[in-house]
């Protein structure tokens, strides 16, 4: 989450700091948004977002909608790119597979941003219709598998700070992670998509602190009971190995 611009050290660059804000403003928001609207939100004067955006549209990090409004460009999927380049662990996850047939079922590996997860590997299923994913893909890490994968490595009190207010039943949610820190791993059942079901399992460091999840996912129409034994001992051998690379200790995994 940004800083208020009075909790920013000094050495920060004013302008800098602005159009980042502007990008994760619209990052979080998933919508258009006009430079107005940008500027009541961010507490800025209309002539400096109006500056701000115009840079990043030429730079392609914005781009406009069919009513003028803003929206998060093409650029940014460059970046994007970099950064899973030189993820560890995405390398290690594309290193899993690449000696092997394509996958039953797609599978995605993702990490925690804050309160979202970002999907930083995807390896999709070579089946006709079969669900597909797309890297740098950002969801509220509640909603997702993978994300309550990960958060139910962390204490309550992390995950009541993560969550923001309003957002979902925290209550009912620290419940559902306790079963899934107790079994291994977490399920989403329609909660990112109706009729699909995904099941994930977390990638932990030497600490025992999430680092991924990876997650299997399914249109529910297709799942059966041999199907998800399958694609879950996949999905835990997977998280485990990746685990393991990374120097978790047995009792971590």
């Amino acid at each position: 989450m940004a800083l208020p611009m009075t909790d920013r050290p000094a050495a920060l660059v004013p302008a800098v700091v602005r159009a980042v804000s502007v990008l994760d403003l619209l990052a979080r928001e998933r919508r258009p948004m006009s430079m107005a609207g940008l500027a009541a939100a961010l507490k800025l004067p209309r002539s400096s977002v109006h500056g701000l955006c115009g840079t990043l549209l030429s730079c392609g990090y914005l781009r406009r909608a069919d009513n003028g409004a803003l929206l998060i460009g093409p650029g940014v999927m460059t970046l994007a790119a970099a950064f899973v380049a030189s993820t560890h662990v995405a390398a290690e996850f594309d290193a899993l597979w690449r000696e092997t047939p394509p996958p039953d079922e797609t599978l995605v590996l993702s990490v925690l941003n804050g309160a979202d997860v970002v999907y930083i590997g995807v390896r999709n299923s070579a089946r006709p219709l079969s669900l597909a994913f797309s890297l740098g893909m950002r969801l509220p890490a509640w909603v997702t598998s993978t994300g309550k994968a990960m958060l139910a490595c962390l204490d309550p009190a992390e995950v009541r700070a993560l969550v923001p207010p309003g957002a979902t039943d925290v209550d009912a949610l620290l419940a559902e992670l306790a079963e899934a820190r107790e079994r291994g791993w977490a399920v989403d059942d329609g909660g990112v998509r109706e009729g699909v079901y995904a099941l994930a399992a977390p990638v932990v460091d030497t600490a025992g602190r999430p680092v991924a999840g990876i997650a299997f996912c399914i249109n529910k129409a297709a799942l059966d009971p041999a199907t998800l034994s399958r694609q879950r001992e996949l999905v835990i051998r997977a998280a485990r190995t990746l685990s393991r690379r990374l120097g978790a200790r047995e009792d971590n995994r």
